[in-house]
């Protein structure tokens, strides 16, 4: 039986969380904020037309900006609710209702993707213990040469020295740690954590 995300079990205990997560963030868009930062950073990393996936994509911002960017989206995420809205809000990526922990859309025979990207703190919404297991799931997806960045903030349950022992855990070696999407170095003192990983059996070919 499947495990309850911690985000699925705040959305129990508050069923109009959700619909409050759409309107915080259809608001800021509104109001002009910048929401496009983890995008600019992953389309720095790949060619026009890559293949990226959103891993807990929430209502799209960051797979709609890198659509917009020319690469071809899909966005999985847990909440049907915040699916419709990506649906509603940035037509065009492909957004699909799945749990990260059992996500194995390239095992069902779908091609690889050049990037990962799973920001937003989604890490830390998925049911605990499961870290490891998403972040092998999101490597697996990652093609020859592919890259996954992940983003979260301290404070949430889960530390960044547990990420780092996960993200080993999962076949994954780190290739550049930061402290913000927009490329600051990540210190001990830091309160975010961005990471750029790769596969263990891609770091095997290129040597």
């Amino acid at each position: 039986m499947r495990e309850v995300t911690a985000w699925e079990a705040i959305v129990q205990a508050d069923p109009n969380h959700s619909q409050w997560y759409i309107e915080r963030f259809r608001t800021m868009a509104a109001q002009g904020h910048d929401l496009a930062g983890e995008a600019r950073m992953v389309d720095a990393m790949l060619p026009r037309g890559s293949r990226v996936l959103d891993a807990g994509c929430g209502t799209g911002r960051v797979g709609a900006e890198l659509a917009a960017r020319g690469h071809d989206v899909v966005g999985v995420d847990v909440d049907p609710r915040l699916i419709a809205a990506a649906r509603e809000d940035h037509p065009g990526p492909d957004w699909r209702v799945g749990d990260l922990a059992e996500l194995d859309l390239v095992g069902e025979g779908e091609a690889s993707f050049d990037a990962v990207v799973c920001a937003g703190n989604v890490l830390t919404f998925v049911a605990p213990g499961t870290e490891a297991e998403v972040l092998r799931r999101m490597g697996a997806h990652a093609g020859d040469g592919g890259r996954v960045a992940v983003g979260f903030g301290a404070g949430r349950g889960y530390t960044f020295d547990r990420f780092f022992a996960d993200a080993g855990e999962a076949g994954l070696v780190l290739d550049l740690a930061l402290s913000t999407w927009d490329l600051r170095p990540f210190t001990a003192e830091s309160d975010f954590l961005v990471a750029v990983l790769r596969p263990e059996s891609a770091s095997a070919h290129q040597q």
